[in-house]
């Protein structure tokens, strides 16, 4: 489906803050739609046509009436001889309501036609299209509802509607079937819902409250005039006992100046109550990897000072291996520890590895380099931590084979770790300028511990793939490690890559 951007680029000159308002237009008209049971069509004048035309670039259905389009009208062009109250709208920037036939089946309906006008110029027309015979039974609800309806039509035309700041658009918010309370300019309620009666009653209202100042209520009175006084809607939140209720307020502006507001009014006491215990096991969950953690690390010293008691090379060398691959899985329950998800940004992870790799390096004031380029993005907790050891072996096999020592002379040269993500896949490079690989090597038949932890970690539990070649000719080839791993993207089924 094509969108508002594309639809106007394509038809019309409507662009910049007029096209900037038809958008806030968009995103805020379900309001309007739900106080008039209506259908609303969106239509903006096809340039350089002979005779009025115009094609659809939004539409609505209400959610407190049965709607009369099932089908989508989106892209569809509209003559004048099917709309001419929208031609008639469009040209004396007023209201026209007429007859008309539905887009789809011919069949009668009564349409409004509103000129949605930006800085005195009419920029498109704006159709509330319903069937008067299908129309429900008149109560207050609905006399009140109409009312406000044909306020906030007013400030369409008038051009300030929608709001020229409107940033509560957001999960959540309140809305018409939720709980409507009307107040006039005195901040007095006209009328409310039996939904908004009900969210009092929630929160332990249960006065009378037809003819009531809010402020009688024991509301804060200071978001209402917030509204009223900055012309733009305010979002608040009333909190009483174990009960929640989320109040939008909205001012009803006739010449630029407050004649009311319209409270929409939704009870989220159990929506809360499950963010309180998100909130807790995200907690929970935050301090199981900061225990994990801290118990890691407590098993590598007592690995460390174990070593430390032995007296074979090999098996001291075995021992601090162990203890730098559970140090490698401890920095991750560390980020983990820190993070308000289960994804970690496995950039974060990689210095603190390579810190531990320099660590190893006898000759710390020595001229080995490490340098970190690129970016991972997030990955999940559970493909971080076999990932970490991967790159903690990757960098310690560079160490340990990519620069042999001669004598007493330290070490020199280059370890970088380059990594890039592109959208579900994930590639970390480990590049040094050492030696290189020796002729025939194959990484699926190498004796060493390193590099078969590094093959069965990234092939079987990474389910990815790993290059591993001489990065270039000459007599320090050096040495090229290519990870390939797929990293599941907002509930993607990634298949591995080939």
């Amino acid at each position: 489906m094509s969108t508002l951007e594309e639809l106007t680029r394509l038809h019309s000159n409507v662009e910049g803050e007029a096209l900037e308002h038809l958008q806030r237009l968009l995103a805020a008209w379900r309001l309007i739609s739900d106080l008039s049971f209506s259908d609303l069509i969106l239509m903006v004048p096809i340039e350089g046509e002979e005779g009025a035309r115009f094609v659809v670039v939004g539409q609505v259905r209400p959610t407190t009436g049965q709607t009369l389009y099932a089908a989508d009208l989106v892209g569809q062009v509209v003559s004048e001889s099917e709309r001419p109250a929208a031609t008639r709208a469009l040209r004396r920037g007023e209201v026209i309501e007429a007859q008309a036939t539905h887009l789809g089946d011919g069949s009668p309906l009564t349409i409004e036609a509103i000129p949605v006008v930006f800085r005195h110029r009419t920029i498109a027309v704006l159709c509330r299209e319903f069937d008067t015979l299908m129309g429900r039974r008149v109560g207050e609800l609905e006399r009140c509802y109409t009312e406000v309806y044909d306020d906030l039509v007013q400030m369409v035309v008038d051009g300030t509607f929608p709001f020229a700041r409107e940033d509560l658009e957001i999960e959540g918010a309140p809305r018409v079937g939720d709980g409507v309370i009307v107040l006039d300019a005195d901040a007095k309620i006209r009328y409310a819902s039996p939904n908004a009666v009900s969210s009092l009653h929630r929160i332990g209202i249960h006065a009378y409250i037809s003819g009531t100042e809010i402020k009688q209520l024991g509301f804060d009175e200071g978001s209402v005039d917030n509204a009223m006084r900055g012309r733009l809607p305010v979002l608040h939140e009333i909190e009483r006992s174990d009960s929640s209720v989320l109040m939008r307020i909205i001012p009803l502006l006739e010449e630029l100046e407050p004649v009311g507001a319209l409270l929409l009014m939704r009870d989220v006491t159990d929506l809360r109550r499950r963010d309180r215990m998100l909130m807790s096991k995200d907690a929970t969950i935050r301090e199981v990897h900061h225990r994990v953690k801290n118990n890691l690390q407590t098993i590598a010293a007592l690995l460390r000072l174990q070593g430390r008691r032995l007296k074979s090379e090999e098996a001291r060398e075995a021992i601090q291996e162990s203890e730098r691959r559970i140090r490698s899985i401890a920095i991750v329950h560390e980020t983990l520890s820190r993070e308000a998800s289960e994804e970690v940004d496995f950039t974060s992870i990689v210095k603190p590895l390579v810190r531990v790799v320099e660590e190893t390096v006898s000759d710390p004031d020595g001229g080995l380099r490490f340098d970190v380029t690129g970016e991972s993005g997030y990955v999940p907790g559970e493909t971080a931590t076999p990932l970490a050891v991967v790159l903690n072996e990757l960098l310690q096999n560079a160490v340990d084979h990519a620069y042999p020592r001669v004598g007493d002379e330290p070490i020199e040269g280059t370890v970088h770790v380059h990594l890039e993500r592109e959208d579900s896949l994930l590639e970390v490079i480990v590049t040094d300028d050492g030696v290189g690989l020796p002729v025939g090597f194959d990484l699926t038949k190498s004796p060493g511990l390193g590099t078969s932890i590094v093959h069965a970690l990234v092939t079987g539990e990474l389910a990815g793939t790993i290059e591993m070649a001489n990065a270039r000719d000459g007599e320090r080839p050096g040495t090229r490690v290519r990870v390939r791993i797929p990293v599941p993207v907002a509930g993607w089924n990634v298949e591995p890559p080939g």
